[in-house]
Formats: C-alpha cells, sequence, structure tokens
C-alpha cells in the first residue's frame, strides 16, 4: 500500500530536511520535536544572513531549538500573506550582515541592483526571481489580508511618485519635490518679490461713500472717471531715465504760459514727490515769482547767475541751492524767478542758460521752463535746443491762436519738426464761450501737435494772484492731470 505522504505535490521541500533523513518524515530539528511544520507555510529556499549555514559535508551537528517567530494578529503590509515572513533575497555582493542583540528583529536586506542582459540574450519575461510566486509584481495595496499589495520601501530609498498629469501646473520652488522635478536659479528666488496686483476698489465718488458706510462690507470698483485718474497718475509716475525738460512757449502775453507751468510743476511734484524746478526763463521781467507763492527770500535767477561758481565745484549742495529758489509748500516743487525789476541790466544770453541749466540739474529730476515773447532770443532759443516736450499753451481766442500758429511754423523752418510734431496744446477757456471758434482751434492744432486738451476756467487762476494749490476745484485738478499725464508720454 503507498503511503499518501510520498505524492509529489504534497511532499516536504529538499530544503526542510537533512540529505540523510527519509523524505516522508517531517524536520523536527528546525521547527522542534513536538510538532512538524505546516506544509502550507513552506516556501521556496532562499539565502538568509540569519539563517543557519548549510551543511555540505552532511556531517552531524546536534540539534537546535529555534523558536518560531511570533505572527501578529492582522498581516503587516509587505509580508507574504500566506507565510506572514517578508520575502528572503540574495544579498547584494560584499554584504555583510550586521550586528544586532538576541531578540531584535533582522533588518529587510536592500534589493540588488538590476542589471541589463549582455548581447543577444533576450529579455526576462515574468516576475522577478526573487519575488515570491504568489505576489503579483507592482500590484497596489488593497489592505485585505491575502490580497495583492506592494513591495514596501527599501532604507536609503525615497518612494518613487508616480508622475504628475502634463496639465497640472509646475510647483514654486519653495514647495516639496519642486527642487527634484526642475532646475532652481536666483532668478526664481528673485521673483518671489512680484507681488500680484491688489484688487482695485473705489476711492472716490459715491461708490466710495457706499464703501465706508457699509465698513468694507460692499466693495465696488471705481468707476469709469476714477479709472481715468489712476491711469493719469500712472503715467505722471513713472521714471523717466534721466533728466528731462517741459518747455511752454507762445509769443503772446496772457495765452496762459505762467498758469501752465505751475500747475504742471504742482502736478508732477505731488505725484513724483519733489524733484521739480519751475524756472522762469524770460529775457527780461517774468511773472513765474508773482504768481508763485514766496518764500523768505526775493533772490531771482540773476542772484544764482552771479553767486553761479559757488555751484561749480565739488562744494555745491542742494542746501545752498534753496537760498535762491523758491519752495511751494503743500505744491512740492520749487520756483527760480526771473529778474523782477523793470531796470534790469543785460538779458540772459544763451551761455548764462546753459551755466544755469548745467547747476540746477544735479539737484532735479524735471524741469518746468516758462519762456518769454520774443522767439528770437538767445535764452529763448537755447531753451529750445534743450526741450524734451513743447508744451503749446493759448487762450480759445483766434489772436492768440494765431501767434502760435505762426511760432510753430518758425521752429518747423529752423529744422525742429519733431518737437512741433510731439507737441502738446493745452487751451484754456475763458468764463464764457460766447463768439468762440473753438472747433477750427481744434481741427488746426490737432493736424499739427500730438494733442490739444481743454484747461477748464477756474477764477482762482484768473484773478492774478499767488496760487493757493489747495483750494483748486476738483474738475480744474483733473484736467490739469490729465494734461501732465499726455505730457509725460512724451518724456
Amino acid at each position: 500500500m503507498e503511503n499518501p505522504r510520498t505524492d509529489p505535490a504534497q511532499s516536504v521541500p529538499p530544503s526542510t530536511r537533512r540529505p540523510d533523513e527519509p523524505g516522508d518524515e517531517p524536520d523536527t530539528r528546525r521547527f522542534g520535536a513536538a510538532e512538524a511544520a505546516p506544509e502550507e507555510e513552506t516556501t521556496e529556499q532562499h539565502w538568509s544572513p540569519f539563517a543557519p549555514a548549510p551543511n555540505p559535508a552532511g556531517e552531524e551537528r546536534p540539534a537546535q531549538h529555534v523558536t518560531p517567530p511570533q505572527q501578529a494578529p492582522q498581516p503587516a503590509p509587505g509580508l507574504n500573506p500566506a507565510t506572514q515572513q517578508q520575502p528572503v533575497v540574495a544579498p547584494p555582493p560584499g554584504y555583510a550582515p550586521p550586528y544586532r542583540q538576541p531578540g531584535q528583529a533582522a533588518p529587510p536586506v536592500p534589493p540588488p541592483p538590476q542589471q541589463a542582459p549582455p548581447p543577444g540574450y533576450p529579455p526576462q519575461s515574468g516576475p522577478p526571481h526573487n519575488v515570491p510566486h504568489n505576489v503579483p509584481p507592482h500590484a497596489p495595496h488593497s489592505g485585505v489580508p491575502g490580497g495583492p499589495q506592494s513591495a514596501p520601501p527599501h532604507p536609503g530609498h525615497p518612494p518613487v511618485s508616480p508622475a504628475p498629469p502634463a496639465n497640472l501646473p509646475v510647483p514654486f520652488p519653495d514647495q516639496t519635490g519642486a527642487l527634484e522635478s526642475m532646475p532652481v536659479t536666483a532668478d526664481d528666488f528673485a521673483r518671489r518679490r512680484s507681488v500680484a496686483p491688489v484688487k482695485p476698489v473705489a476711492t472716490m465718488g459715491p461708490r466710495a461713500a457706499l464703501r465706508k458706510t457699509t465698513f468694507g462690507l460692499v466693495s465696488l470698483p471705481p468707476s469709469r472717471r476714477e479709472q481715468e485718474v489712476l491711469r493719469s497718475t500712472e503715467a505722471v509716475r513713472r521714471n523717466f531715465g534721466g533728466l528731462r525738460q517741459i518747455t511752454v512757449v507762445n509769443p503772446k502775453g496772457g495765452a496762459g504760459k505762467t498758469v501752465a507751468v505751475l500747475m504742471l510743476a504742482m502736478m508732477f511734484g505731488q505725484r513724483r514727490g519733489g524733484y521739480v524746478l519751475a524756472w522762469d526763463n524770460n529775457e527780461t521781467q517774468g511773472t513765474l515769482g508773482m504768481r508763485a507763492q514766496q518764500d523768505f527770500h526775493h533772490r531771482t535767477v540773476r542772484d544764482l547767475l552771479r553767486d553761479l561758481e559757488h555751484f561749480s565745484g565739488p562744494t555745491g549742495r542742494v542746501g545752498d541751492l534753496s537760498q535762491y529758489v523758491r519752495a511751494q509748500g503743500e505744491a512740492m516743487f520749487d520756483v527760480l524767478a526771473s529778474d523782477e525789476s523793470a531796470t534790469a541790466g543785460e538779458m540772459l544770453t544763451s551761455r548764462a542758460f546753459a551755466d544755469i541749466r548745467e547747476v540746477v540739474s544735479r539737484f532735479y529730476k524735471l524741469i518746468v521752463v516758462d519762456t518769454g515773447n520774443n522767439v528770437r532770443a538767445a535764452n529763448w532759443q537755447s531753451a529750445m535746443d534743450a526741450t524734451d516736450q513743447l508744451v503749446v499753451t493759448m487762450s480759445a481766442r483766434n489772436d492768440s491762436a494765431e501767434t502760435a500758429a505762426r511760432m510753430l511754423d518758425h521752429l518747423e523752418q529752423s529744422g525742429r519738426q519733431q518737437l512741433v510734431r510731439q507737441a502738446v496744446t493745452v487751451v484754456s477757456m475763458p468764463a464764457h464761450r460766447k463768439d468762440l471758434d473753438l472747433p477750427a482751434v481744434q481741427r488746426h492744432f490737432s493736424a499739427r501737435t500730438r494733442a490739444v486738451l481743454l484747461a477748464p476756467y477756474e477764477k482762482l487762476l484768473d484773478s492774478g494772484e499767488p496760487i493757493r494749490y489747495g483750494m483748486l476745484s476738483p474738475a480744474s485738478r483733473e484736467a490739469w492731470l490729465k494734461i501732465a499725464a499726455a505730457v509725460a508720454e512724451g518724456l
């Protein structure tokens, strides 16, 4: 009668018995004398640094009592669900088992490096040789005992995360994992200074009043009128890249040159934070110092021209220049007045204009020049040569407009065609619009200059007294801010 235990499918593998033992008896030396190892827990033999050394010579050695490892009630991740043990793999070349104390669990063995097959050798198909047959490769962990599970990460090897989809945004350099996915330079770190613009809210008109009344619960965007004011302010505040000169011209008196110089200087000074000079370059007696706010002194450009040697060397300071210019307080600009005496001596020459401009250009970024009525004067021609932006002023009258048109003819004939085409025309409106041919004025100067803008009537500006800047109407402020923005586009 055949022994049922001699069935090859149910026999104990040779790796669990000694060579001189019969094949139908369990290995009692490995699992103890009291009980034999269960047949379903046998796996294929693999080398382990903590397993007994093989006995190739077949020598007799005393039986060793090995206590089987305690099994946890729940299967741990990365263990064989059938044996509740980690699969034993072959050690890499040069591996030495580390020292461990009695009772300490053995550390897992790192996998050997993958080697490419030699030339001509067919590629390997199927699971690797060191993975148990009952665990499918690359199977995700299901959390169910006996189900598919992935191999645990080895010490010293970071877990490999799947590649993100192509439609995801690139991570910022300070996010986790970004340094490994793309190269980072100093420009990426400096880009952190870029701040996203704040969503604009209304600060003028009824929308601003509604926002203040509701304590910010109702926040509306700026109106179209406020948006124009913001755009004009940004244009005035931008960096011009160096010293710039604005020259206001019209040979006829009473054309609004002095008022335009003061208003433009105020708009640029208040929006840009100073470093603006209004300079009266009249060849004889000018009115810029009369319409500006008074200061503790009455010095003029004649006094500065006399003491010009003090500023020609390295000893000249901006504090010393305050003795010759007149501060305008809240308007945030200074005024260099012309000689206010009717019995003045000689007129300013072209050399005098160049020397004064050389000194004031060290302390100011923007110069607004008021000119006289003589286009043939040497200082008038010198001012035209140094001009970056030309402003043509006139009142809404035919005589003032015709004088300005003839002056443009003179500039074009003297080779300054580009200066004329880039000029800005400012038309000062009177108190009453009777008998005005405003469309004809706008058509003529729109064809010759870059822009034609209207300045509303302001009684405070038409009084002839020193201008009190804080008492200007909102309409005048917005109009002159728009004019200043148009002028800034040419700078």
